[in-house]
Protein backbone atom coordinates (compact mmCIF):
# COMPACT_ATOMS: atom_id res chain seq x y z
CA UNK A 1 0.00 0.00 0.00
CA UNK A 2 0.82 3.40 -0.71
CA UNK A 3 1.17 6.17 2.24
CA UNK A 4 -0.47 9.50 0.92
CA UNK A 5 -2.68 7.33 -2.07
CA UNK A 6 -6.69 8.07 -0.64
CA UNK A 7 -7.94 4.45 -1.63
CA UNK A 8 -5.40 2.52 0.25
CA UNK A 9 -5.98 4.74 3.15
CA UNK A 10 -9.31 3.85 3.00
CA UNK A 11 -8.69 0.08 2.94
CA UNK A 12 -6.37 0.37 5.89
CA UNK A 13 -9.79 2.04 7.77
CA UNK A 14 -7.50 5.69 8.26
CA UNK A 15 -10.28 7.21 6.15
CA UNK A 16 -14.00 6.55 6.80
CA UNK A 17 -16.60 4.91 4.13
CA UNK A 18 -19.34 3.22 4.14
CA UNK A 19 -18.03 -0.34 3.31
CA UNK A 20 -20.20 -2.39 1.36
CA UNK A 21 -18.43 -5.25 0.27
CA UNK A 22 -15.34 -6.52 1.10
CA UNK A 23 -13.14 -9.60 1.05
CA UNK A 24 -9.21 -10.31 1.73
CA UNK A 25 -8.28 -8.76 -1.58
CA UNK A 26 -11.04 -6.20 -2.22
CA UNK A 27 -13.17 -3.58 -0.50
CA UNK A 28 -16.17 -1.99 -2.53
CA UNK A 29 -17.92 1.12 -0.35
CA UNK A 30 -19.98 4.26 -1.73
CA UNK A 31 -18.27 7.08 -3.78
CA UNK A 32 -18.47 10.51 -1.64
CA UNK A 33 -19.94 12.60 -4.70
CA UNK A 34 -22.27 9.42 -6.20
CA UNK A 35 -23.22 9.94 -9.53
CA UNK A 36 -26.20 7.96 -9.32
CA UNK A 37 -28.48 6.46 -6.71
CA UNK A 38 -26.36 3.65 -6.71
CA UNK A 39 -22.25 4.71 -6.89
CA UNK A 40 -19.96 2.11 -5.59
CA UNK A 41 -16.38 1.52 -5.77
CA UNK A 42 -14.23 -1.53 -6.05
CA UNK A 43 -10.57 -1.28 -4.74
CA UNK A 44 -8.16 -4.07 -4.58
CA UNK A 45 -6.71 -3.77 -1.29
CA UNK A 46 -2.99 -3.63 -2.48
CA UNK A 47 -2.12 -0.32 -4.22
CA UNK A 48 -1.87 -0.81 -8.13
CA UNK A 49 -2.28 2.73 -9.92
CA UNK A 50 -4.10 2.07 -12.71
CA UNK A 51 -5.16 -0.60 -15.32
CA UNK A 52 -2.16 0.23 -16.93
CA UNK A 53 -0.11 -0.86 -13.88
CA UNK A 54 -1.85 -4.59 -13.80
CA UNK A 55 0.27 -7.43 -13.16
CA UNK A 56 -1.66 -10.44 -12.50
CA UNK A 57 -5.27 -9.59 -14.33
CA UNK A 58 -6.53 -11.82 -12.42
CA UNK A 59 -7.81 -9.22 -9.94
CA UNK A 60 -9.72 -7.43 -12.56
CA UNK A 61 -11.75 -10.29 -12.79
CA UNK A 62 -12.36 -10.60 -9.07
CA UNK A 63 -12.82 -6.71 -9.29
CA UNK A 64 -15.78 -7.29 -11.68
CA UNK A 65 -17.43 -10.03 -9.70
CA UNK A 66 -17.49 -8.31 -6.76
CA UNK A 67 -19.36 -5.41 -8.82
CA UNK A 68 -22.36 -7.56 -9.98
CA UNK A 69 -22.43 -9.50 -6.83
CA UNK A 70 -23.21 -6.04 -4.66
CA UNK A 71 -25.29 -5.01 -8.01
CA UNK A 72 -27.46 -7.76 -7.02
CA UNK A 73 -27.06 -6.80 -3.38
CA UNK A 74 -27.77 -3.04 -4.00
CA UNK A 75 -31.36 -4.29 -6.03
CA UNK A 76 -29.70 -2.72 -9.47
CA UNK A 77 -28.81 -5.86 -11.05
CA UNK A 78 -32.27 -6.77 -12.95
CA UNK A 79 -32.73 -3.50 -14.45
CA UNK A 80 -29.07 -3.08 -15.66
CA UNK A 81 -26.10 -0.96 -14.22
CA UNK A 82 -22.84 0.06 -15.78
CA UNK A 83 -19.15 -0.58 -14.85
CA UNK A 84 -16.51 2.23 -15.54
CA UNK A 85 -12.71 1.96 -15.14
CA UNK A 86 -10.98 4.94 -16.02
CA UNK A 87 -7.49 4.74 -16.65
CA UNK A 88 -5.04 7.70 -16.70
CA UNK A 89 -5.68 11.49 -16.70
CA UNK A 90 -7.08 11.50 -20.34
CA UNK A 91 -8.88 8.24 -19.64
CA UNK A 92 -11.26 10.58 -16.60
CA UNK A 93 -8.98 8.96 -13.53
CA UNK A 94 -8.51 10.99 -10.91
CA UNK A 95 -7.64 9.11 -7.77
CA UNK A 96 -4.36 6.94 -9.26
CA UNK A 97 -5.20 3.59 -7.34
CA UNK A 98 -7.41 0.75 -9.33
CA UNK A 99 -10.63 1.22 -8.95
CA UNK A 100 -13.83 0.28 -10.71
CA UNK A 101 -17.18 2.73 -10.58
CA UNK A 102 -20.55 0.60 -10.41
CA UNK A 103 -23.24 2.59 -11.04
CA UNK A 104 -26.92 2.10 -10.94
CA UNK A 105 -30.37 2.88 -9.78
CA UNK A 106 -31.56 5.24 -12.79
CA UNK A 107 -31.59 5.17 -16.75
CA UNK A 108 -27.86 5.69 -17.77
CA UNK A 109 -27.51 7.87 -21.19
CA UNK A 110 -24.87 7.06 -23.63
CA UNK A 111 -22.59 7.83 -24.66
CA UNK A 112 -21.41 8.53 -21.18
CA UNK A 113 -19.82 12.00 -21.87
Amino acid sequence: MSDNCLFCRIARREIPATVVAEDEHLMAFRDVSPQAPVHVLVIPKAHVASLDDVREFSIVGRMAEMAASVARQEGIAERGYRVVMNTNADGGQTVFHLHLHLLGGRSLDWPPG
